[in-house]
């Protein structure tokens, strides 16, 4: 019987190190590939919810805060001379509506920059000069809460196949686009198991290792556990790294890098029918799943690079409770593997796809007949353009 080693608990500014509780500053590195515009800019809006502020998308702080008055609403970022823009990043506080409708717009001209149908996460656009830049809420679920509005001077348009000639060195705040270079580590931590994380844990990018044997066992510990809402950011999972990071309710994996996967590199447990998000970072050498949704809601995947797995995302088809679920990809890079997502379309499970560059050849939306716990799902099929699978063929590059 394998012996499960405690668990550590690091809440704000802790963390483990063989053994031992350490007192850490956890502030956000400075972004070696972008800067957060928003940062220092100023910020209003159409109306604010009782108990939130304009300001708290401009603080760079995710446990903060703006939400309408309403289901609708406008909240916008403004500079005092003329700023260029080219690409933002809408972060969502768990426990808010679901967002249906938006627009991104100039607010100088009112041209309107970029829209959609369902929550976004990067937007990339053409480079725009402007004063005022505003994200307008057209339809929701309830009251949306928006966390970060962050704006970037550049950001790519299309994902990229080849790697650069040296790797990305440091943290960044914008995903940007995937190129297949893979980041430099900042040092060693060394745990001896389970970091739990509350609030937003930054690790500078050094390199966490290792638990567990590197294998597909499903009872391993995972490396990190995410409380509901928390937001795990620039960092390196050595190997092994267990079961890799569990979330147990919506979070935030921003920066976060697998040098193996194992058994899967993230699980997503949430209940709550909100959205957790993977923006930026990479995964590597993964003989299954990558990203594992065993809850409700929704998994929202941007600016993402995998190299050897069997699936990016797989909802998942015989837990103990079936629910609804859904995945957005967006801006994504994959190197060999076999399915980018599997979904079960008679749970009314949907992937929307868009942006993704496939080196090789792979499934894009695998679907699948969900089964109850104990049985095994059967594959039904790809998907292209129906009601599970919202991907056209014009939005995958296979190369």
């Amino acid at each position: 019987m394998r012996r499960k080693v405690a668990s550590r608990w690091l809440a704000g500014s802790a963390t483990v190190v063989a053994g031992a509780v350490v007192a850490l500053a956890l502030q956000i590195p400075s972004a070696s590939a972008a800067t957060n515009l928003s940062l220092g800019a100023g910020a209003d809006g159409s109306s604010k919810a009782s108990g939130t502020s304009y300001g708290n998308v401009i603080d760079g702080n995710t446990g903060t805060y703006w939400s309408p008055s309403g289901s609708t609403g406008t909240i916008s970022v403004k500079w005092g001379s003329a700023t260029t823009v080219s690409s933002a990043v809408i972060v969502l506080a768990s426990g808010g509506g679901s967002i249906s409708g938006w627009q991104l717009k100039n607010n100088d001209t009112g041209a309107v920059l970029a829209s959609g149908s369902s929550a976004p996460s990067t937007v990339n656009f053409s480079s725009t000069s402007l004063k005022k830049i505003s994200f307008v809420i057209t339809g929701a679920s309830g009251t949306p809460r928006i966390a970060e509005f962050e704006t970037y001077a550049s950001g790519g348009s299309t994902p990229t196949s080849g790697p650069t000639s040296s790797p990305t060195s440091g943290p960044t705040s914008n995903p940007g686009t995937p190129t297949g270079a893979w980041p430099s580590s900042a040092g060693s931590v060394s745990i001896s198991g389970t970091v739990n994380v509350s609030g937003t844990f930054d690790g500078g990018m050094k390199t966490y290792c290792c638990i567990g044997d590197g294998g597909q066992g499903e009872s391993q510990d995972p490396m990190f556990k995410i409380a509901n809402g928390g937001t795990l950011q620039n960092v390196i999972l050595g190997s092994p790294a267990g079961d890799g990071v569990h979330c147990e309710g919506t979070c935030t994996l921003r920066n976060v890098w697998w040098n193996d996967i194992g058994e899967d590199a993230a699980t997503f447990k949430q209940t709550n029918g909100g959205t957790s998000y993977i923006i930026g970072g990479g995964a590597r050498s993964g003989s299954d799943k990558t990203f594992q949704h065993n809850g409700n809601g929704t998994v929202n995947i941007s600016g993402f690079y995998l190299k050897g797995s069997g699936k990016l995302y797989r909802g998942c088809g015989n837990c103990t409770t079936s629910y609804t679920r859904h995945v957005r990809i967006d801006n994504v890079l994959v190197d060999d593997i076999d399915m980018l997502a599997g979904i079960n379309s008679n749970w009314n499970d949907t992937a929307t796809i868009t942006r993704v560059v496939v080196i090789g050849s792979a499934t894009i939306c695998g679907k699948y007949k969900g089964v109850p716990k104990g049985s095994e799902p059967s594959y039904l099929g790809e998907g292209w353009n129906d009601a599970n699978c919202k991907v056209n063929r014009s939005d995958v590059t296979f190369r």
